[in-house]
């Protein structure tokens, strides 16, 4: 099911500013050849991250599933210039895909790229985030989200993607590992008195949690 229709999408991105070189590289590249290519944030979200990091100008920001890098350098984007961004990434392949960028990008000192289970490694992580970038595998949202909420900061924020799962949480009955997951962690958020929150339709849905 498409949630956004694809011409509105792409009339978006024609009217937005353009990702830069890099960005663009890794876009094109990952399109081309990933088999998980689906999983790129693409140019509009990508954009999106950028300008939510320059309005929040994190020090510190945690990203839970690198991918090919793509969304870490959006994200980095608007931090402050001795700012750390780590990002958690579960395959080799994609970690070392991603640090190749970040060379590139001569971003590499600003970034520091963790190869495992986020889940364990988020607990050694001796930090206070300024902003949590959930984007990782669905059936441990909830469980990133009560990892992480305690080490983010009073009116810091977390932003999580694919809330709307490919429209499929809007199906009933609900059908699936993934989107019976992410469902209840839109209900958990829902219902969550220690954050304010907003659901936004953006490509796969992005909720954007402020903590209270």
């Amino acid at each position: 099911m498409e949630i956004v229709n694809p011409l509105a999408e792409n009339y978006s991105s024609i009217y937005s500013g353009q990702l830069d070189a890099v960005l663009q590289e890794i876009e094109i590249t990952t399109q081309a050849s990933h088999p998980h290519a689906h999983l790129l944030s693409g140019s509009l979200q990508g954009k999106f991250l950028e300008m939510i990091s320059l309005m929040i100008k994190p020090s510190r920001v945690l990203e839970i599933g690198t991918f090919t890098g793509f969304s870490a350098l959006c994200l980095l984007k608007g931090m402050s210039e001795y700012g750390m961004l780590h990002t958690i990434e579960i395959r080799e392949e994609d970690a070392n895909t991603a640090m190749h960028y970040f060379e590139k990008a001569n971003e590499k000192n600003r970034i520091q790229l963790h190869i495992g289970n986020a889940l364990k490694i988020i607990p050694e992580l001796k930090e206070i985030w300024d902003l949590v970038f959930i984007d990782a595998d669905k059936v441990s949202y909830i469980d990133y989200y009560e990892l992480t909420l305690p080490m983010v900061r009073s009116g810091g924020w977390i932003l999580v993607d694919n809330v709307l799962f490919h429209g499929q949480v809007l199906q009933d009955p609900l059908t699936g590992k993934n989107p019976k997951a992410i469902h209840e962690f839109n209900k958990h958020v829902a219902n969550d008195k220690r954050v304010d929150k907003i659901m936004l339709t953006i490509r796969d849905g992005l909720t954007l949690i402020r903590k209270l």
